[in-house]
């Protein structure tokens, strides 16, 4: 019986959408900020 079952074409669905926005926004604003501390920290931004 499950060698009659169809797989799947992909194992990853296709939407078109970033597989995690809300984890991806995060990374990205976190690394951001990262930044800037490590700038302000290096002297190349005088806050």
């Amino acid at each position: 019986m499950t060698a009659r079952a169809k797989k799947p074409a992909s194992p990853v669905t296709k939407t078109g959408n970033a597989p995690y926005p809300f984890r991806t926004f995060w990374a990205l604003l976190l690394l951001g900020v990262n930044l800037l501390v490590a700038a302000i920290y290096a002297g190349y931004l005088n806050i």
